[in-house]
């Protein structure tokens, strides 16, 4: 199945992370030396912060993607968790509880936009940008338009602190995106469910004959993207110490560009773990870049726009060069 053929293929020469690599040390290399402020410890840190609840999203939006979906619901579920979250702090529950019933709020979405694709089987860019507007309108109306403010200390600790290991510090949440990444790539690489989700986005057809349930698959695959999106909307919550019903709006799109620059196929079927981080990475470097060079907010969407239009392309040549 041609789908192994790409699981198992670990030639260098033909990874996109490598690529992705080489464009990550080409920017920071550029913005060492054309700013005074990008090296400084205050905004590394900032930066890290900044990847971390873009690159865990990526890593549930990217297992979407390999199955050959979408989920452009993630920004509005970043919300929606962070904000439920908030509100079970407010009233006067653990930071555990907190944590689970914003988890369990990502799930809850998850769940829903698995079943409308799996079962139902509606084409996923139409469900997600359903439950994106619907998620969103549930935000406000939750919040009552208004944030959320005062979070326990206690909360903000998971987003704000940081930890010594020798003699470097490193910002909680970069420790949660090593911890999820080591897992999300275990799942993919040595679970038979993770060997079906390559299958999946490659040839769903020869699943179908194996007997293979795919609506279970796509429902578990949107439930993990839900949770690890989740992840991402707490952690940013407590970076930020407020949940406000506007928070991460037009996450999904620079979400969905670190999956692709990091190399996962729109086409199915391809994607790593590492390639996701890079790309999340690589977003975050570039536009702090930008920020710190002064380019106006509208050229900046603009580099985005033509990064992703470029990984398509080079996606679309390396799928008509592969052979079949």
């Amino acid at each position: 199945m041609r789908a192994m053929s790409k699981y198992n293929r670990f030639d260098l020469f033909n990874r996109r992370e490598i690529f992705v690599f080489i464009l990550l040390l080409i920017v920071i290399i550029f913005l060492s030396l054309t700013t005074t402020t990008f090296l400084t410890t205050n905004n590394l840190q900032n930066v890290s912060r900044n990847f971390a609840w873009i690159a865990i999203p990526a890593f549930g939006e990217s297992l979407v993607i390999i199955i050959g979906g979408i989920d452009l619901s993630v920004g509005s579920v970043m919300a929606l968790s962070g904000l439920v979250t908030a509100m079970v702090l407010q009233s006067g529950l653990s930071n555990f509880l907190a944590v689970i019933a914003g988890l369990a709020a990502g799930s809850l979405i998850g769940w829903i936009n698995g079943t409308l694709v799996g079962r139902v089987r509606f084409p996923p860019f139409i469900v997600t940008l359903a439950t994106a507007s619907i998620v969103r309108g549930i935000v406000f109306g939750l919040a009552g338009g208004w944030p959320i403010l005062d979070l326990p200390a206690s909360f903000r600790y998971l987003g704000q602190a940081d930890i010594s290991v020798g003699p470097f510090a490193f910002p909680v949440p970069v420790l949660v995106v090593i911890l999820l990444a080591a897992l999300v790539f275990v799942f993919l690489r040595q679970t038979v469910l993770g060997r079906y989700i390559y299958a999946l986005g490659e040839n769903e057809q020869a699943l179908i004959v194996t007997g293979v349930g795919l609506p279970q698959i796509k429902t578990i695959v949107y439930i993990l993207c839900g949770a690890l999106t989740a992840i991402g909307g707490i952690l940013m919550t407590a970076r930020l110490g407020v949940a406000a019903p506007t928070a991460a709006t037009g996450y999904e799109l620079d979400i969905i560009a670190a999956v692709i620059i990091g190399g996962t196929s729109l086409f199915g079927g391809e994607g790593s773990t590492l390639g996701v981080l890079l790309g999340a990475a690589f977003m975050q470097v570039l536009q702090n870049g930008m920020v710190l060079l002064g380019i106006p907010t509208y050229w900046q969407s603009g580099t985005l726009g033509l990064m992703i239009l470029f990984t398509l392309l080079l996606d679309l040549w390396r799928q008509n060069r592969m052979p079949t």
